[in-house]
């Protein structure tokens, strides 16, 4: 049964004579299992927070065929959104904390919903409707491939610390370098190739982390643009701030993701159950600072004679820009379609006015200004 056969099931029943657009929560349901359309129980939990939002008990059906209708998208439309914002979201059942017999992978799953999600009505929901398959693919294997990466770098060249000082590093081809701008593949590559085991250690950590998590919740298309939406920032930042420079590391992704997170918690600070969060924004917030002040110190310090420039670091600042614009529209926006959201399209429009504005200063800012980049490796 699609949307419009029970918009006109409702009408022929005279569930609404008057047309007032609302109906009996229990009515509704009655009729929704009376014709094999069974509710699961998030849709259900819904279906009890926005009749709580009339004093009558009653809600407005043409929201509910949205959520029932099996011709509809799984994401939720923004109005469907607003309804339930204008309830109360008290929910019928307990707490998912409160959840008794559920297995090591379920428990992993609740975790996850309090540790991203700031709604109990959308805990529920991703509680109820999420599926181990697709697993979280995207996170896990860009950190193996970097990890393989660099073991494979670290034997050949014998250092594992440091090792953008080991003049046969920059000849990698996976490395951003400025004298190997036409080599587009570089801006996206660099993110395989670390410093040394600390940055590889510390983007991992947090890439597993926060990344994973928020890929289970978010998706792996959504959760994977804004790493790589990241990962081009950063190397095209370096590229027109600090133009002499090499890029290495994922930082730019990982700051996208995790200054996405920070923003959402603090944005919705009230609404977060994620136990210690004080403490743990405080700490996270060092962790980072620290690895920026790291990367500073690295850039600036007298190079070998041999190794030319250190890697930048405005690739960390760069991917937190990104996750404060980007990742937070898609982090605020769960289970709803980015193409309703007019915030997405801004976002979308200022991206893509930087990277075309980056790509014309690649191709003629450093002819133009003379800039003495280092010959490349």
């Amino acid at each position: 049964m699609d949307r419009s056969s029970l918009l006109q099931l409702i009408q022929e029943q005279q569930l609404d004579p008057e047309n007032t657009g609302f109906i009996g929560a229990d009515t509704f349901t009655g009729l929704v299992h009376s014709h094999e359309l069974p509710l699961d129980p998030a849709k259900l939990d819904m279906l009890v927070a926005l009749a709580q939002s009339n004093e009558r008990g009653q809600v407005c059906y043409q929201e509910l065929v949205d959520l029932v209708s099996a011709k509809i998208s799984s994401k939720r439309s923004s109005s469907f959104k607003r309804a339930i914002a204008n309830g109360q979201r008290a929910l019928p059942r307990d707490g998912l904390l409160d959840e008794p017999g559920l297995g090591v992978y379920k428990r992993f799953v609740r975790y996850v919903a309090y540790e991203i999600l700031p709604r109990e009505v959308d805990r529920h929901w991703y509680f109820y409707r999420h599926r181990s398959c697709p697993p979280p693919v995207f996170m896990v294997s860009v950190t193996l491939a970097q990890i393989i990466v660099f073991l494979c770098y670290g034997a050949r060249l014998n250092k594992w610390v440091l090792q953008t000082y080991h003049p046969e590093y920059m000849k990698s081809p996976l490395v951003y370098h400025p004298g190997h701008r036409a080599r587009a593949w570089r801006f996206l590559t660099y993110m395989f190739m670390h410093v040394g085991l600390e940055q590889l250690g510390f983007n991992a950590l947090l890439q597993l982390m926060i990344g994973v998590p928020l890929e289970m919740v978010h998706g792996l298309l959504r959760i994977s643009l804004l790493y790589l939406a990241g990962v081009l920032a950063g190397s095209l930042t370096v590229s027109i701030t600090d133009m002499r420079a090499p890029v290495v590391g994922g930082s730019g992704g990982v700051y996208a993701l995790c200054s996405a997170h920070l923003a959402n918690v603090v944005m919705n600070w009230a609404g977060m159950r994620c136990p210690y969060k004080l403490l743990r924004m405080v700490l996270a917030l060092v962790c980072m600072s620290s690895e920026v002040g790291r990367a500073v110190w690295l850039r600036f310090s007298p190079p070998l004679p041999a190794s030319g420039p250190q890697p930048s670091f405005m690739a960390h600042l760069a991917g937190a820009v990104v996750g404060v614009s980007m990742g937070l529209t898609i982090l605020r926006s769960y289970e709803e379609r980015l193409r309703d959201q007019c915030g997405w399209w801004v976002v979308l429009l200022a991206y893509g006015t930087f990277l075309l504005f980056a790509i014309f200063w690649n191709i003629f800012a450093y002819d133009l200004l003379g800039a003495h980049i280092p010959p490349p490796p």
